[in-house]
C-alpha cells in the first residue's frame, strides 16, 4: 500500500509539472525572447538564449509617439488606484445596505443588481459612450473611474454581502445599545471587519483593470494619457515593422506589478473568496 500510494503521488507530481510546464511555457518564451536580438527571436526557440540583449528594454521604455513608458506606468497606476478606491468604498456601502438595512423592495433591487452580471458589456457600450460623449469626457479617465464610485461592478457588491452576512448580528445591536446609528455602525463595526473581502475587491480591480484593453481602447486615443496595456499594442504595426522585442520587454515589465500585488496580498486573498462562499 505504501509503494503504491508513492507511485501514485510521483506521478501526480510529474503530471502536474508538466500541465506547469505547459501553461508558463508562452511566458517563458516571452521573458527568453525579451533577450535575445531580433533576429534570434523566432528563429531560436530555445528557452535559454544564445546571445543576450538589453537593447529591447531600452528601446521599450523608451515609447512612442513622444511618450515614455515612466507615463504609461503612471497613468495605469492612477486608474487603477482611483478604480480600487472607487470599488472599496462604494461596493462596500451597497453591499451593507443589502446584507443591513431594511428598505422597500430590496429583494428586487439585490436581483436586478445580480442580473447586471448577466448583462454583457457590449450591450451597453453604445448607450454609455454616448452618454459619455455628450458630458465631455472622452479623452479623459472619467468615463473608467466614474462608475466605479457609482457601485457598478455587481460582482463586488455581491462578495462584500456575503461576507457581511457571516459577520453576527450581535455587533450591531452591541452598537445600537452605545447610540450608534447605520453609519457609525457600518464605519466602527461592519467596515474594518471586512478586510479580507476588501482585499479580494481590491487585487480583483488591480488585474482587471491593469489588464483592461477593450474600455481603455475605447475612451483613451491622446497618447498622453495611454496606459501600459494600449502603449503595447502600438509597437504592433500593420503596415510596418512591427517591434516584437520591444514589446515583449515591456509586457514582461507590465506584469511585474500585479505580479508582486498578489504576492503581497495572496494571504488575504484566500481568505477572503473562502469566507464569502465564493468557492
Amino acid at each position: 500500500m505504501k509503494n503504491r500510494k508513492r507511485f501514485w503521488g510521483i506521478t501526480k507530481f510529474v503530471l502536474l509539472s508538466i500541465g506547469a510546464f505547459v501553461m508558463l511555457y508562452p511566458l517563458l518564451w516571452m521573458l527568453s525572447s525579451s533577450f535575445k536580438p531580433i533576429h534570434l527571436i523566432f528563429s531560436d526557440l530555445s528557452l535559454w538564449p544564445s546571445e543576450f540583449t538589453l537593447e529591447h528594454y531600452k528601446v521599450g521604455w523608451a515609447g512612442l509617439s513622444g511618450y515614455t513608458y515612466t507615463t504609461f506606468f503612471k497613468n495605469s497606476f492612477i486608474l487603477v488606484g482611483l478604480s480600487i478606491l472607487g470599488n472599496i468604498v462604494a461596493c462596500s456601502l451597497a453591499a451593507y445596505a443589502f446584507a443591513r438595512l431594511d428598505f422597500s423592495i430590496k429583494k428586487v433591487w439585490f436581483a436586478i443588481m445580480l442580473g447586471s452580471i448577466m448583462l454583457p458589456y457590449h450591450v451597453v457600450l453604445i448607450p454609455q459612450y454616448i452618454l459619455f460623449n455628450n458630458l465631455g469626457w472622452v479623452d479623459t479617465f472619467l468615463p473608467l473611474v466614474v462608475p466605479k464610485f457609482l457601485a457598478t461592478d455587481a460582482f463586488f457588491i455581491f462578495l462584500m454581502v456575503q461576507f457581511i452576512r457571516g459577520i453576527p448580528k450581535e455587533l450591531d445591536n452591541a452598537a445600537r445599545v452605545d447610540g450608534c446609528g447605520p453609519i457609525a455602525i457600518f464605519a466602527k463595526i461592519i467596515f474594518p471587519l471586512m478586510t479580507p473581502a476588501l482585499v479580494t475587491t481590491a487585487i480583483f480591480t488591480f488585474i482587471w483593470t491593469w489588464n483592461d484593453f477593450f474600455s481603455q481602447f475605447i475612451y483613451l486615443s491622446s497618447p498622453k494619457i495611454w496606459t501600459v496595456t494600449l502603449a503595447l499594442r502600438s509597437f504592433l504595426d500593420a503596415m510596418g515593422e512591427s517591434l516584437w522585442g520591444a514589446m515583449f520587454a515591456m509586457s514582461i515589465l507590465s506584469i511585474v506589478p500585479i505580479f508582486i500585488f498578489f504576492i503581497i496580498f495572496q494571504r488575504l486573498l484566500i481568505e477572503g473568496i473562502a469566507t464569502t462562499g465564493i468557492k
